[in-house]
């Protein structure tokens, strides 16, 4: 017997579904569940992940998008969930630095992401395993994404889709400036990237790691975190890596 936790967001779609799925399966503790079944959108499955690290998510949209998400369907759901695939993925850690010196630190399961906070562009200097790469790039923002992120925020910027299990992360400038035509790199997983805000203080710049945002930050250092896991779980025939490879066909 498949023992089920039942999440869902604040909308009344998702709601409403969660009533009659509880009503249907039961519920059982998130503690005690051998799956947690998230309803909602791509939002809150990553939110679910990060709050029941370890412990596999199924998620059915109830949302907009739904692309990390599986179809709804309330019938033979235990079925569903013992046939699905397993993706594991590691998430990207972020330590960031206000001008006053207060770190934070936050994951980002598809990106991190620099954005401008003022009504000029960013000026940012990236460094990657300690050695700087680039001494000024002008630009609203970069994003630095997963494989799993890569079809998201990094991919409407103009960022490359990167294969699931290929080692590497995607680095995207948000509406460059100076270098006017920088495509962007692709890095090792295996890098540190640092970047640093040049005159914080008239450009400001915020940080924001899948929804966990800084609002002013001097630098900000993002590396992966393999010794963290988020376990997703997707229909057969409908797993990350088709995902991935039909994104690039639509």
């Amino acid at each position: 017997m498949t023992a089920i936790h039942f999440a869902a967001n604040e909308t009344e779609i998702a709601t409403s579904a969660l009533g009659r799925l509880m009503h249907r399966y039961g519920q059982a503790p998130a503690s005690r569940a051998d799956v947690i079944v998230a309803l909602g959108g791509d939002g809150f499955l990553l939110s679910t992940l990060r709050q029941n690290l370890g412990r596999p998510v199924y998620g059915m949209n109830r949302g907009t998008v739904g692309f990390l998400m599986n179809d709804y369907a309330e019938e033979d759901l235990p079925r569903r969930i013992r046939a699905a695939e397993e993706t594991v993925m590691h998430p990207l850690a972020m330590t960031a630095s206000t001008p006053e010196g207060e770190e934070h630190s936050a994951l980002g399961i598809n990106e991190v992401s620099l954005l401008r906070a003022g009504a000029q562009a960013a000026k940012l200097r990236i460094s990657v395993d300690g050695r700087v790469r680039m001494e000024e790039l002008i630009c609203d923002g970069v994003i630095l994404a997963t494989p799993t992120g890569s079809t998201a925020y990094n991919y409407s910027a103009g960022g490359p889709i990167l294969p699931l299990g290929s080692d590497v992360l995607a680095l995207t400038a948000i509406a460059p400036f100076r270098p006017r035509r920088w495509r962007g790199a692709i890095l090792p997983q295996s890098g540190v990237v640092r970047i640093d805000v040049l005159d914080p203080s008239k450009r400001p710049v915020m940080a924001d790691a899948d929804s966990a945002a800084v609002e002013r930050v001097r630098w900000v250092e993002i590396r992966s975190e393999p010794s963290i896991s988020h376990r997703i779980l997707f229909d057969p025939g409908h797993g990350m890596e088709e995902r991935l490879m039909r994104e690039q066909f639509i």
